[in-house]
């Protein structure tokens, strides 16, 4: 509404003023689950609707009950299904600010059919927005393929790491793609330079890790025992590759998929991987990036590329294995070594 103002000295009308009018209190929402949305983790579900609202507000209110699917408590893993009624209890959005748009782009293209796309990830791209990115691979290849009705992310990189990323372009073949990861059906060999000798007969990493977040808010992973309460149990595979006088190149396959396994496990060890900002050795990180550690190279990034991905096609069910080359800074770190 408004008001008309009349000036003191003048019985001339004046232009309206807008009052300003509160926004609307955040209401229920009452969602039915669609074909798109079949087979979606309730969480993932969660944070697509409520664009904007952070991670740790959405999984407290899955948390405390609030939301509901088909009137009953779920959990943040819980499937949805095509008719499922998912409760969306009132949740006020951050305020609008001025967000910089996404701008269009395509990645090395290692494999696309009409189901799937396979790229070599750069490091320092994270593969989507959110947790003050604000946008990724997926928001670009969108933005990049206006005409694409469906693409989502199989699984995910950090944001330092390079390599093979997998890619949806239908629902049938990304719910089929994430049921080969979950049952360990795919192949996932990464390379990680790490500090230090790497022990010949060390093969097999079988340590649980526990996600938390420190103090500062941000994501972290530490190795904890086996029958810790909140640990999860992780295995990752380890061959040398090759030796160099304070380093080790190796290949690590990983038999689970959890948060930082490979960064955690290796330093864990106590041969932290080159590089890595969260677990490494910082003082020789410094050194890498400064051209102190090998003359003449400045290195900066963390070394851990997925250079390897191996998976049944999800239509065909035709075995895939697709390989990266190493990016161009690493291997000529490799070289000065």
């Amino acid at each position: 509404m408004g008001r008309r103002i009349i000036g003191a000295n003048s019985d001339a009308a004046q232009p309206l003023v807008k009052t300003p009018v509160a926004a609307p209190a955040p209401a229920v929402q009452r969602l039915t689950v669609d074909e798109g949305s079949q087979g979606q983790r309730l969480d993932n579900f969660l944070l697509r609707v409520l664009k904007g609202v952070p991670k740790t507000h959405v999984y407290r209110v899955i948390r405390s009950g609030e939301v509901r699917i088909n009137k009953g408590r779920a959990s943040a893993d819980t499937r949805l299904e095509i008719g499922d009624e998912v409760r969306v209890p009132p949740v006020r959005l951050p305020a609008p600010t001025a967000a910089p748009p996404v701008p269009a782009r395509e990645f090395p293209l290692l494999y696309e059919d009409e189901h799937l796309l396979v790229i070599d990830k750069p490091a320092g791209v994270a593969v989507h927005g959110g947790s003050g990115v604000s946008f990724g691979v997926i928001e670009q290849l969108r933005r990049a393929r206006p005409q694409a009705k469906f693409l989502e992310l199989v699984h995910r990189l950090d944001k330092e790491t390079s390599g093979l990323l997998l890619i949806a372009k239908k629902r049938s073949a990304l719910t089929s793609l994430q049921d080969q990861f979950r049952a360990r059906d795919t192949g996932k060999t990464y390379a990680a330079l790490v500090t230090g000798a790497w022990p010949e007969n060390k093969k097999v990493i079988d340590v649980a890790l526990h996600k938390y977040l420190d103090a500062a808010g941000e994501r972290r992973v530490r190795a904890v025992a086996a029958d810790h309460a909140d640990g999860r149990r992780s295995i990752s595979l380890v061959r040398v590759v090759q030796r160099f006088e304070k380093f080790t190149l190796l290949d690590v396959t990983i038999k689970t998929g959890r948060t930082h396994q490979i960064r955690v496990h290796l330093a864990n060890e106590g041969c932290p991987i080159a590089g890595d900002d969260k677990y490494g050795d910082f003082a020789l990180n410094r050194a890498l990036a400064r051209g102190e550690q090998v003359p003449g190279l400045r290195f900066e990034r963390m070394f851990l590329h997925a250079r390897r991905l191996a998976f049944d096609h999800p239509a065909t069910g035709q075995r895939i294995e697709l390989e990266a080359p190493l990016p161009e800074d690493c291997a000529r770190l490799l070289e000065h070594l």
